[in-house]
């Protein structure tokens, strides 16, 4: 079958700080090319809606996939849907990743037609029974999926992240991808889940709480294959297990591979781990993105972060000892005042770290979807992006967003502004000379995109697409309800790495 891949536009977020190349869909892609199909992607973060048009009809392709990984990217994939139903009616159209996993019969409900299948978990496992099922039929049979045929068989996890490779030769503009002054930037996945259970995070429930590790030879395998200079691991919690980042990094060396690296991780974590974090430095490990979310106990509590704000504290000194810049993520409570605002403009001042601030929302697959949903101000889709209010604000909704853009409009200033502009002059400088251009507009860029007018504006706009409600319960889910994949998968013992013991 001819299959044409979509990923949707960027969100309010990506527009400044950061365009990742969609990693889950290029694995998608490849998937579906090892089951022999002819596959193409577009993805709309760094390219026209004008060539997804003419795709459409120079390809014709007979399946069309969208990719949602994000909520306010659904009203967008559903009319491009339509789009497509109208101008190919026999095209098979699907849609699949984390944030429409948890929402499948709802989505499916208000598509009106215009989509055929949901893929609810890992799209890897899934997308070569799905295709073979469009063309012959059972849709019903296939696991994960949600159609009109109803829902199949629970959702199967991916048995070794080793394969498929990521499809990188499908992307067209890689050189749009970055992050920071990582310009470009490539992605790369060593693992996936987490074994925490933050409140307001859906990692773990997509996951059930399982945790799959590459082969530190896949790894390195993958990384001698990316052409980029600069590369983001996408990992939730970076090298949880020493082990493998410690195998991870033997390989790395034996065949002297050397990049720009930027990763997150947990502040336990770096603490409990800190020789392979000062190993990964030695390689390139740059920047590390470290999710604090509250400086209080009491905020940590609030999200049962299970750290303190000592283990914090202590972890960006150890971060700063080894040469490591760090970006911190803030959560901004709908319940903060102007004190509140002030005392966090303080705090981002005061310590060398990038802050980044990011608005309290309940999603679909977290818990606090179900203690917190029914306050919802808004259900418009396109609001769920963590940069608005979609519960109730303490404060008058102008007022909470003029605090927000001036509290960061503040760390603008410190970390990219005209200073940090001249004191990144030589990066900039190279940049420019390869012909990359992303970190230098986003220095400027701040202004137009963050500005409390846009956002007022942003609740104003006509809803077609609205998030459904959590069901009424008598009592909270249990864990388990929450859980896209319900059976982790029976645990795969491989050789020692590097004898550093098993994986």
């Amino acid at each position: 079958m001819r299959v044409l891949l979509v990923h949707p536009s960027a969100l309010m977020y990506s527009e400044i700080f950061l365009r990742l190349e969609p990693l889950g869909l290029e694995r998608v892609a490849a998937a579906a090319r090892d089951a022999g199909h002819e596959v193409r992607v577009v993805d709309l973060q760094v390219l026209s809606r004008a060539t997804l048009d003419r795709e459409l009809s120079a390809f014709a392709p007979e399946a069309l996939g969208i990719s949602l990984n994000y909520l306010a990217n659904i009203p967008e994939a559903i009319e491009i849907a339509r789009q497509a139903k109208a101008a190919l009616p026999g095209c098979f159209v699907f849609f699949g990743g984390h944030s429409v996993s948890f929402i499948a019969d709802h989505v499916l409900d208000q598509a009106g037609g215009a989509v055929d299948a949901i893929v609810r978990g890992e799209g890897e496992p899934a997308v070569a029974p799905l295709l073979q099922a469009a063309r012959d039929g059972g849709l019903g049979g296939v696991p994960g999926v949600v159609s009109a045929d109803g829902r199949g068989p629970a959702p199967l996890l991916l048995e070794s992240l080793d394969r498929p490779r990521p499809a990188r030769d499908l992307m067209r503009r890689r050189d749009r991808y970055f992050i920071g002054e990582l310009d470009p930037c490539a992605s790369i996945e060593f693992t996936r889940g987490c074994p925490w259970d933050c409140s307001f995070c859906s990692a773990w429930t997509f996951y059930g709480r399982s945790y799959r590790k590459s082969s530190a030879e896949a790894a390195a395998d993958e990384m001698a294959s990316i052409r980029e200079p600069n590369v983001f691991i996408v990992d939730d919690v970076a090298f949880i297990r020493p082990e493998h980042g410690h195998g991870i990094a033997a390989e790395l060396e034996r065949r002297r591979i050397r990049k720009r690296y930027y990763l997150e991780t947990r502040s336990d974590v770096l603490l409990r781990n800190e020789e392979v974090f000062e190993r990964w430095t030695r390689l390139g490990l740059r920047y590390m993105f470290l999710g604090m979310e509250a400086i209080d106990a009491e905020g940590l509590d609030l999200y049962r972060k299970r750290v303190s704000p000592d283990d914090n504290f202590r972890a960006l000194e150890v971060a700063r000892r080894m040469g490591i810049m760090v970006a911190i993520n803030l959560i901004v409570d709908p319940a903060w005042d102007e004190e509140r605002f002030r005392l966090v403009r303080e705090f981002a001042l005061a310590v060398p770290e990038i802050v980044h601030l990011t608005v309290m929302t309940p999603y679909p697959g977290t818990e606090i979807w179900h203690t917190e949903a029914r306050q919802l101000t808004t259900r418009d889709y396109r609001l769920f992006d963590i940069q608005h209010a979609v519960v109730p604000t303490k404060l008058p909704l102008e007022v909470f967003y003029r605090e927000l853009v001036r509290t960061q409009a503040v760390l603008n200033r410190k970390h990219l502004g005209l200073r940090t502009a001249i004191g990144a002059m030589g990066v900039l400088g190279r940049n420019l000379l390869r012909g990359q251009t992303n970190f230098a507009r986003m220095l400027w860029k701040f202004g137009s995109v963050y500005n409390v007018e846009r956002q007022l504006a942003d609740h104003r706009r006509p809803v077609e697409y609205e998030l459904p409600l959590p069901r009424h319960r008598a009592t909270p889910p249990a864990r388990q309800d929450l859980y896209i994949h319900t059976r982790p998968p029976a645990p795969v013992r491989h050789r020692p790495e590097a004898g550093l013991g098993e994986a």
